[in-house]
């Protein structure tokens, strides 16, 4: 399978990265956040308007390496989509690890193929919110949603 994956590399330690994933989501993400998303067996929902949402459950904690969330719902409400609950049963990895005094930062959307149809339009927003997120490590200032 070719799920969806990015890498990219920040200057922040490895525990900055695990903060900014279990508790900082509204800081890069969207600010539509609710839920826990710091504690395996906690949820969260995540919304990008009254079109879209996702809920998560947290699946997986390692301290300053891994961050796993399995999607339990989603909605993508958008014209262009006709099957709008492709992300449900999905699952979201998030690996850091330290290379050369850098910080490389995985995410990995299993279940997020080329064969469905939200591909392009999710692969653009993980993009998105992996800048914003990579913003917010280098100067605490990241560009999440708002629902303004």
């Amino acid at each position: 399978m070719n799920d969806f994956k990015t890498t990219l590399s920040v200057d922040s330690s490895p525990a900055e990265v695990y903060q900014s994933l279990t508790n900082d989501i509204a800081n890069w993400w969207t600010e539509m956040f609710e839920g826990t998303s710091n504690e395996v067996g906690k949820s969260f929902t995540v919304r990008f308007g009254s079109a879209v949402f996702k809920k998560f459950a947290v699946t997986e904690l390692v301290a300053d390496k891994k961050v796993v969330w399995d999607v339990v719902d989603s909605f993508i409400d958008l014209p262009e989509l006709t099957r709008k609950t492709e992300w449900i049963g999905t699952q979201i990895i998030r690996e850091s690890a330290t290379h050369q005094e850098k910080t490389i930062f995985t995410l990995t959307h299993v279940g997020l193929v080329p064969e469905i149809e939200c591909f392009s339009i999710c692969e653009n927003g993980w993009r998105n919110f992996t800048k914003s997120l990579h913003d917010f490590l280098d100067t605490g200032v990241g560009k999440p949603y708002q629902n303004r």
